[in-house]
């Protein structure tokens, strides 16, 4: 610039340069300072702009006024204005281009050259200003060009790009990369100004600028325009220091407890934290870029996922319990919240998705439903076999379950409220409920056998274990009674009982029938003797009780020896029909002279059936006396015969006192009868003689109503 001269001041070379350092630093602070907020954006990216671009304004116009001061008497205004809203919009462009999400070199190269296109403008529409003619030294302004475009990629390479910037080194990159870019701006400045042969035109005539005081408040307003910016930066980056140590403390509190990721609007991850890693194995290396797929554990279906992406799509929060996979295989719980976050069009632009780690949670409920599972299983199984029962301290029915209401005909509503005095059959003494009592409220298990009583009135015996539950201060203050019918046991026992009876009057029978049978032929004999020579009458009849006792000692005596001994059954195939009419005429005098109505209805002339003749009418014999005996003031006696399911089922029905229940199951009992002068061994022995012709004796009877013997005979089929 050999061609103006003037005064040269290097007081405002320092000035501009302290100003460019100042106004680069201030212009970085707030474009570092936009990605972290959202609210102050728009401001710190206009902050930023005007600081750079008047910065680069104040280096080139100081820098030409320090060279002749002279000349601002000569600087045109409008164009002034002009350099500095086109250095302002291209820093402005250079800047707009930096604030990409993703950071490329293409990007660096294109702020770069908009900044560096910011200094040329400046600098040539400053000199056009100040009524200089300017020619060009090509290679020097293409190298000059080079340089300053090398110097701010190189600054801003620094602070954008670089992977050694973070914010634990901002503190000393920011100066460094501002200090570049100052130093790019300075010698665009003074390279611009080798590059270029200018010559100054005409000084303009009539001129009210010669007065350095302009020039001084130039400066002064430069001056207040970047302390302001610096001031705005400033205050910002307190506001946001503060903000950032909020943050800091709210993702330390979420770091240490809660699982957190990032996604964009396809899904795929561009966060996580610290125990997003440590819960899931994976290393943000290798989950950045992936999606949540990465973690599908399987368990849930396809439309639990459509559910969730149609939610969030739509903006709304999704919230819910997922199951997911980790690295090394293993399975985790997570309570999650899915934020979208949306643009001004309503469309999400990302989304944060909050996690807390529920598998100990998860395994607890998991343990409790298999505990409640297998509590209902052993319900299911104590229902099935068992009658349970709860009560209260006082012995209240509290609950009950089904098998109880089946087995005591009871319902729910007649047992819950009452004792167990509703089942009480008056089997059991006072003495047995007070031990009862005694021993479960003294907190001891009670183990024993009940006959209860039904609410039809049958009885049933139950096998009962009561269980006493203790409070605190060791009392019960309820009580558990699990019961097993044991009725069917019980008949059992009554049969074997029976059975044992039998056997004993076997026993019995072995060895005194024969010592009976030889007196009784002797008395028998002499008897009969006595009678043939005997004339008076009264001594006859005497003699003829005396023969008639003899045989009926004799028939007892003939029962004991089947009973010691059966006899083995000859069966033949006989028509049964003519064999009952035999027995009920032989019995028909008999019961005229009891005022009893004898009658015999067959609707079949044969009936074919195996059986020992004699032996088979020992037993209608017996049977049909049995009933004409049951009717001391006469009656009616029916014999019946039909065939049924190829058994011939022969009825013999009396109206006469009828059997009580009790008595009934007694019935075939050795020496048990229900006659005054009887001894339980005729019916034993007709019982043993029809099963011996492989058939069924069934007695019914009702007190007053009178009894019917059902005999069952296999029938011989044609």
């Amino acid at each position: 610039m050999n061609a103006m001269i003037g005064t040269f001041q290097p007081f405002f070379i320092v000035i501009a340069i302290g100003l460019t350092i100042m106004a680069s630093y201030t212009a970085l602070d707030m474009f570092t300072l936009i990605k972290s907020t959202e609210k102050n954006k728009p401001h710190l990216f206009l902050g930023g702009t005007f600081s750079i671009g008047i910065g680069i304004w104040i280096m080139n116009f100081i820098g030409l006024i320090s060279v002749d001061t002279n000349r601002f008497a000569s600087y045109h205004i409008p164009l002034t204005i002009l350099s500095i809203i086109i250095g302002i919009a291209f820093t402005g462009m250079a800047f707009l281009s930096l604030l990409a999400k993703r950071m490329t070199f293409y990007h660096l190269i294109l702020g770069s050259l908009f900044l560096t296109l910011a200094v040329f403008a400046i600098h040539l529409i400053g000199l056009y200003a100040m009524n200089v003619v300017i020619k060009y030294h090509v290679i020097l302004l293409i190298f000059s060009g080079l340089l300053i475009f090398a110097s701010f990629l190189f600054s801003l390479w620094i602070i954008f790009s670089s992977k050694s910037f973070t914010r634990n080194n901002q503190v000393w990159l920011k100066p460094i990369s501002a200090i570049i870019m100052s130093f790019a701006i300075i010698e665009g400045h003074f390279l611009l100004r080798r590059a270029l042969v200018t010559s100054f035109s005409e000084r303009l005539n009539g001129s009210s600028a010669d007065s350095p005081f302009f020039i001084y408040l130039v400066l002064f307003l430069s001056i207040l325009i970047i302390g302001g910016l610096i001031a705005s930066s400033t205050l910002i980056s307190k506001q946001l220091v503060t903000s950032d140590s909020n943050l800091k403390d709210i993702k330390a509190a979420l770091d240490a407890s809660t699982i957190v990721a990032i996604t964009d609007p396809k899904g795929n991850i561009i966060f996580v934290n610290d125990k997003f890693e440590e819960i899931s194995k994976y290393t943000k290396e290798e989950i950045i870029g992936q999606n949540h797929r990465i973690l599908n554990s399987g368990y849930h279906s396809k439309e639990f996922f459509k559910d969730l992406w149609f939610t969030i799509q739509s903006g709304k929060i999704w919230r819910g319990e997922i199951r997911n996979k980790a690295k090394d295989g293993s399975f985790y719980w997570v309570d999650t919240t899915i934020v979208p976050f949306l643009n001004k069009k309503g469309k999400p632009v990302q989304y944060i998705a909050i996690r807390s780690d529920i598998s100990d949670r998860k395994k607890a409920e998991g343990h409790l439903k298999e505990t409640i599972k297998e509590n209902i299983d052993i319900k299911f199984a104590l229902d099935q076999s068992s009658i349970v029962a709860f009560t209260d301290a006082k012995g209240v029915i509290t609950s009950v379950n089904e098998k109880f209401c089946e087995i005591s005909k009871y319902n729910r509503e007649e047992l819950l409220g009452r004792d167990h005095n509703i089942l009480n059959s008056g089997f059991h003494s006072k003495e047995f409920f007070k031990d009862l009592w005694k021993t479960i409220g003294s907190g001891n298990v009670w183990k024993g056998e009940i006959r209860n009583k039904a609410k039809d009135g049958t009885y049933y015996w139950v096998d009962t274990t009561i269980v006493p539950f203790l409070n605190d201060q060791g009392k019960p203050y309820q009580y558990l009674a699990i019961r097993n019918d044991i009725t069917e046991r019980k008949k059992t026992e009554e049969v074997l009982h029976r059975q044992d009876k039998l056997a004993a009057v076997g026993q019995l029978a072995a060895g005194v029938a024969h010592e009976i049978r030889n007196p009784l032929t002797s008395m028998k004999g002499y008897a009969e003797f006595l009678q043939l020579d005997e004339k008076d009458p009264e001594r006859i009849e005497f003699l003829s009780i005396i023969l008639d006792e003899i045989e009926r000692v004799n028939t007892i005596v003939e029962d004991f020896m089947v009973l010691a001994k059966p006899k083995a059954v000859e069966l033949e195939e006989k028509n049964v029909v003519p064999l009952i009419k035999n027995v009920v005429s032989l019995l028909e005098f008999e019961a005229r002279k009891k005022n009893v109505r004898l009658t015999f209805d067959c609707n079949q002339e044969i009936i074919q059936i195996e059986c020992d003749e004699n032996r088979l009418k020992q037993v209608f014999l017996n049977f049909i006396k049995n009933g004409i005996e049951a009717m001391p003031n006469g009656g009616e006696l029916h014999v019946k015969t039909i065939i049924h399911d190829n058994n011939v089922q022969i009825s013999i029905q009396d109206t006469g006192v009828g059997i009580s229940k009790e008595k009934l199951k007694k019935l075939g009992e050795p020496f048990y009868t229900t006659k005054k002068n009887g001894n339980g061994l005729g019916l034993m022995v007709s019982f043993k003689i029809i099963e011996s012709h492989n058939g069924k004796v069934f007695v019914e009877s009702e007190p007053n109503k009178g009894t019917t013997f059902n005999i069952l005979l296999p029938a011989k089929t044609a």
